[in-house]
């Protein structure tokens, strides 16, 4: 395994639509198992195969209960919204104010390349539709209700 190189906003690769996954190769195991610690390495909840470099249609999740791997995801149902705070890790020090679904079905592969569909709500919607985006070449700068606006880090009391 080993942490990938995150690309940044302007980058490309980010534009471009991903091609579908047909089978588990041993490289498409290797890009996955990057891509978990690559995210877990930067803190955080979602990593899409763009974002590092791949134009491939996989994603990792982890909204705090366990990495989950999605493999041509594709939303089957959307209701509701919520409008709040997103940021990506290509887009460092920023966050913009974006609506999404409050809830999502969907449909995917996992890494065993075994049918599931799946429902979520709140943050898990949130980052699964924010990672369809990127498979899609599109990034949530693009749905910013105010533009992006820099992350306030607060200071260590120590």
């Amino acid at each position: 395994m080993a942490v990938r190189n995150i690309r940044q906003i302007g980058d490309g690769m980010l534009k471009k639509k991903c091609r579908e996954i047909k089978e588990i190769t041993p490289r498409i195991k290797e890009l996955i198992e990057d891509m978990k610690e690559t995210m877990y390495e930067a803190n955080g909840v979602g990593l899409a195969a763009p974002q590092v470099g791949v134009l491939k249609r996989v994603v990792v999740i982890d909204v705090g209960e366990g990495p989950l791997v999605l493999i041509n995801p594709r939303l089957l149902e959307t209701a509701g919204e919520q409008t709040g705070e997103e940021g990506c890790l290509s887009v460092p020090g920023k966050y913009g104010i974006v609506s999404r679904p409050m809830y999502v079905k969907f449909e995917a592969w996992n890494e065993n390349m075994e049918h599931v569909v799946l429902e979520g709500e709140e943050l898990f919607a949130r980052a699964v539709c924010h990672e369809i985006d990127h498979l899609e070449g599109q990034m949530y700068v693009e749905k910013t209700v105010d533009g992006l606006h820099d992350v306030e880090y607060e200071e260590d009391d120590e």
